[in-house]
């Protein structure tokens, strides 16, 4: 049986001034746990209805009553568990870097920590005003690839000054991404899904660029965020292939 205390620290991880206060978060879903205890990241504990047969020493099998009390979803799975926050890692500025300015939504973020993956991006830097990537809807959303994404939090318009690689920016005015020469090393910006990328960061920006609309009416006010970076990724890795 979990004891209070053990709840209460739990729970308290579904916000972000508790997850940095304790350097924790919490992860669900046993294909999720699995993939992330295979990874260098650091187990603090794990609760299960059943073994999961991993090496975990410190494995708690609880029932589904007290599963339930922990757990963020409305239908728990069979497992939930609690890892150490890793140190931010050093921003290497070398191949494709992709930067996040602003985005809010926590499913948003985890897809395009997917999208990374999926398109051999490591680097994924994102301003201070970015949702946090240890947030448990990010951490569900990404699928595990978390572990194979370095991400970090910076100060975006002293990140962009330093990068010696053009710059590039998702606007809805800019140059057609299809007829664009898009180079190995470089950065791209994803804006904020309401107001676009920042006056700020945009005065940083070298390249602007955008996806053409193909409909008839032209009626479509813009893509979503997510949707937005799997377009310009896969159009990066197809004229670099």
């Amino acid at each position: 049986m979990l004891s209070k205390s053990q709840i209460k620290l739990i729970t308290s991880l579904k916000q972000k001034k508790f997850r940095q206060e304790h350097g924790l978060f919490v992860v669900e879903g046993v294909k999720t746990i699995t993939e992330l205890l295979a990874s260098s990241l650091k187990l603090h504990a794990l609760y299960t209805t059943e073994t999961l047969n991993s090496s975990a020493k410190n494995e708690v099998l609880v029932s589904e009553t007290d599963l339930k009390r922990i757990s963020f979803l409305k239908t728990p799975n069979k497992a939930l568990a609690v890892f150490e926050i890793p140190k931010q890692p050093t921003i290497e500025n070398k191949g494709l870097i992709v930067v996040l300015d602003d985005v809010r939504d926590p499913g948003n973020l985890g897809t395009i920590i997917r999208l990374c993956d999926w398109f051999g991006v490591k680097k994924l830097v994102c301003s201070k005003a970015t949702v946090d990537c240890f947030n448990p809807k990010v951490i569900q959303a990404t699928m595990g690839s978390i572990t194979r994404v370095n991400i970090s939090y910076v100060d975006l318009e002293t990140f962009l000054k330093d990068v010696e690689a053009p710059v590039f920016g998702a606007f809805m005015e800019g140059e057609n991404v299809y007829q664009s020469a898009l180079p190995t090393d470089a950065v791209l910006v994803m804006g904020n899904e309401a107001n676009g990328v920042s006056k700020a960061v945009e005065n940083l920006i070298t390249e602007k660029i955008t996806i053409p609309r193909f409909g008839d009416l032209q009626a479509t006010e813009s893509l979503n965020v997510a949707t937005a970076t799997a377009v310009l990724l896969s159009e990066w890795r197809r004229e670099g292939s």
